[in-house]
């Protein structure tokens, strides 16, 4: 209620409260979805998404929306390759922050969307003996977490352009906006105050770019940016994932982030 104070269900009113809200007991309630599946994780001071929902299939999805537009979501890097060979036009999103602006702000209409956020090849995070490789659809909430372990687990001198991504995304916009934007999309964005890209070049960061017909090349993150808002792919090109090397001996690499927000 709009008082503050709990509701108004005294020892004479249990029955009541039972009838109304099942089995449920007055100063107890039972998990959400509760199941063998993560049950032990379950925390009583949050809701969780069920866990039946998450054992959920993924599957491919055509939307039709408004004034004809068509929302796709594919599974899988090949027939992303073959949306976008019948949709040249298509814009591709993936957190939707960047497009959101566009469409609302700036009048940009785009009759085709295709999401990138399920494509399994796109979602890739490996550890290698030589680097760290990120699919560009990997969540920057995400991209944090594989930091943090990487930092905990690798040599320190190894991890010193690790440290310094980590330490930026705490003030890469807030909790909610990580938790859908991805790096790739940050990435192809090029915005003259991205938070990242001069990470990127700084840290020897590496590009995987494909075709439509799978064929892939790499550039170097310091190559990859060609002025305000161009970057060096073609219309029929997309990013494919990023390397990051090791940072070698005695090299180091420090962020800094200068805002005329106080906080910053």
């Amino acid at each position: 209620p709009s008082s503050g104070k709990p509701w108004p269900c005294g020892e004479n009113k249990v029955h009541n409260c039972e009838s109304s809200f099942g089995a449920a007991t007055i100063g107890e309630h039972k998990p959400v979805s509760y199941s063998e599946i993560d049950g032990s994780l379950y925390n009583e001071k949050e809701l969780i998404l069920p866990p039946e929902l998450a054992l959920r299939n993924d599957l491919p999805l055509k939307l039709h929306g408004y004034g004809g537009i068509r929302w796709y979501r594919p599974l899988k890097l090949s027939a992303l390759l073959d949306l976008k060979s019948l949709y040249p036009n298509a814009k591709l999103v993936a957190g939707n922050t960047e497009v959101g602006i566009e469409m609302n702000f700036k009048n940009a209409q785009y009759p085709i969307l295709i999401s990138v956020t399920h494509v399994h090849e796109l979602n890739v995070l490996n550890i290698k003996e030589n680097g760290l490789e990120i699919g560009s659809s990997v969540r920057l909430s995400k991209l944090q977490h594989i930091l943090l372990k990487v930092i905990t687990e690798r040599d320190i001198h190894e991890t010193s352009s690790c440290r310094a991504i980590s330490e930026q995304l705490k003030w890469f916009a807030g909790k909610q906006v990580k938790n859908v934007a991805s790096v790739g999309g940050n990435i192809c964005t090029a915005s003259p105050i991205s938070d990242l890209n001069p990470l990127w070049m700084a840290a020897r960061a590496e590009f995987q770019i494909v075709d439509l017909k799978g064929h892939i090349r790499t550039v170097r993150a310091k190559d990859f940016f060609l002025g305000y808002r161009k970057v060096d792919l073609t219309q029929g090109e997309m990013l494919l994932s990023i390397f990051i090397p090791w940072s070698r001996r005695f090299e180091f690499l420090k962020e800094f982030k200068q805002s005329h927000g106080r906080e910053d």
